[in-house]
């Protein structure tokens, strides 16, 4: 255990540049202060101790403000970074290497024992407010974008945004480094609700186009000289002529 707690110390260098040496992650980050009671208290629940272990968790969370259940599986070098709100459910399973912000949640959806919580495989990063809901499985190097809202399964290094969470990121695009703050893969990330509105208006302004060509009055010029036709005035009065010359020879 403590050889992990050592790992955790130094998990913040390299995913967090305002961290200077040892000593101020021991005293100011409430990541590690959370992740060293957790460490704890899951030691005496997976040995039954599990009402001391979920006291040791409770004061945790009250001097921390981040909630994880002594229940929980987490690998080596997870860091939450500033902490504040963040909760984990009690069969959440996290990788090595993960990365939380403040505001993340990893909870259950149902009521049924067993696998309710998410599942975090190693160097996966969760974004400020994100929430990450069912036993869904977050695969290897995936990024979850601040405030995204994850219930279904995300492939590993992928990038996922919105509500609900939807792939803008394959991993195919090289990022800017190996780690991906707050889960933005890139400074112009597409927004796929942005992306399918414009696909949406594209489609209008082709179906307008076309109305307009079928709707345009043809040339002039084209169109030949009427001819006139049968009942016009002037066959009608010819027609009434010859009808009078008969009567008045028959007379």
């Amino acid at each position: 255990m403590f050889k992990t707690l050592k790992q955790d110390m130094r998990a913040p260098f390299g995913r967090d540049p305002a961290v200077r040496n040892l000593l101020e992650v021991v005293l100011c980050y409430p990541g590690f202060h959370a992740l060293a009671f957790y460490r704890i208290s899951h030691w005496l629940w997976i040995r039954g101790f599990k009402l001391l272990g979920r006291f040791i968790s409770h004061i945790g969370r009250f001097l921390s403000g981040i909630e994880i259940h002594p229940g929980a599986t987490i690998g080596r070098g997870f860091f939450i970074d500033h902490g504040m709100g963040v909760v984990i459910g009690e069969t959440s399973e996290i990788g090595d290497d993960v990365t939380l912000y403040h505001g993340v949640t990893l909870g259950g959806t149902t009521w049924n024992q067993g696998k309710r919580h998410p599942t975090l495989a190693d160097n996966v990063v969760v974004g400020a407010g994100a929430k990450i809901l069912g036993p869904v499985v977050v695969g290897k190097g995936a990024l979850v974008g601040s405030n995204a809202v994850v219930v279904k399964d995300v492939a590993p290094g992928t990038t996922v945004v919105g509500i609900p969470a939807r792939a803008v990121d394959s991993g195919a695009q090289q990022r800017d480094s190996f780690f991906a703050a707050y889960g933005v893969s890139s400074a112009d990330m597409p927004d796929p609700v942005s992306k399918a509105l414009k696909s949406v208006l594209d489609h209008i302004d082709d179906l307008e186009s076309r109305l307009a060509r079928i709707e345009e009055p043809e040339d002039p010029a084209s169109i030949g000289s009427p001819q006139p036709s049968n009942d016009s005035p002037e066959t009608a009065g010819n027609g009434g002529n010859a009808r009078d010359g008969h009567r008045a020879g028959d007379s």
